[in-house]
């Protein structure tokens, strides 16, 4: 996306009123650590289920920042480090278990749980943008703050889209799915992009269509961008109400933009995972 932005996710993550206001994690950030903290974020979401030297980055990326929010919690439980009382620092900070506060490595393990996701929401701005560009419709009842619009075209950029277009897993048992068997220790493989894009479930599915969710809340097991099931007990991502949340705003956001979009690549590798817009999906702001 062009360097116009919300703002960095851990000055800031805001939902508006569509969300309750701002959530603010507390983390203290200088100008000068911006560009670097961006870079080890984005690292971190570049490299999920990846091997070599993307997956590398990401480990480095991450290591580096847990380092640094576990000094950052040392700093505040001695009170070094000054805090916002009902930020996510504080209250990781001072949260106790088993009689005694978290050590500070999985404090920070746990609040760069909260920051990582942020970042990796970008990467669907990044597809909403693309949806804008091949069908400029959609973005008129998004400038006008339709909400139930807004969520629907949050839950079709998600369908459309393959941020992880499959998922691994070896199995930990013989099992038989489907009379099919499938012994310990194999892997298998989950075609995410072939679930939200079967015709059984989604009538029309290579068409881009936002309005087929209006008045229709998905079910646990038909869209699974972030995994399928009650998140309580299966496989599915906990913060994906907050990633609609967030992405419902800043959708609103970009589609009111005066903005043009320069000549690039805009295609999408779906054997990539995380899959990208080739060219990252640049616009101009004038």
């Amino acid at each position: 996306m062009a360097r116009r932005t919300a703002g960095h996710p851990l000055r800031r993550v805001r939902q508006g009123d569509r969300a309750g206001g701002d959530a603010l994690t507390g983390v203290p950030l200088a100008e000068d650590e911006a560009d670097g903290l961006t870079a080890d974020l984005v690292a971190m979401v570049d490299g999920f289920a990846s091997a070599g030297p993307r997956h590398w980055r990401a480990l480095t990326a991450r290591r580096r920042r847990e380092r640094w929010l576990a000094g950052l919690i040392t700093g505040v439980r001695g009170q070094h480090v000054p805090v916002a009382a009902n930020s996510a620092l504080a209250r990781l900070a001072s949260y106790a278990e088993d009689g005694g506060p978290l050590d500070a490595r999985t404090a920070a393990v746990e609040l760069l749980n909260i920051i990582r996701p942020a970042t990796a929401v970008a990467w669907f701005v990044a597809y909403a943008g693309h949806a804008l560009d091949h069908w400029p419709a959609t973005g008129t009842a998004l400038r006008t703050g339709d909400e139930d619009f807004t969520t629907a075209f949050v839950h079709e950029v998600r369908r459309f889209y393959p941020f992880a277009p499959f998922l691994g897993g070896r199995a930990t048992r013989d099992l038989t799915f489907q009379g099919e068997p499938v012994p310990r220790g194999t892997l298998v493989l989950l075609d995410v992009y072939g679930q939200n894009h079967h015709p059984a479930l989604w009538p029309e599915p290579y068409a881009f269509r936002p309005e087929r969710f209006l008045g229709r809340e998905p079910g646990a097991l038909d869209l699974i961008p972030q995994g399928g099931g009650d998140p309580r007990t299966g496989h599915r991502c906990p913060g994906e109400k907050m990633t609609v949340a967030l992405l419902g705003t800043l959708v609103q956001r970009l589609a009111r933009l005066d903005y043009y979009v320069p000549p690039q690549d805009l295609s999408i590798d779906v054997s990539r995972i995380p899959a990208r817009v080739a060219s990252g999906f640049r616009i101009v702001v004038p």
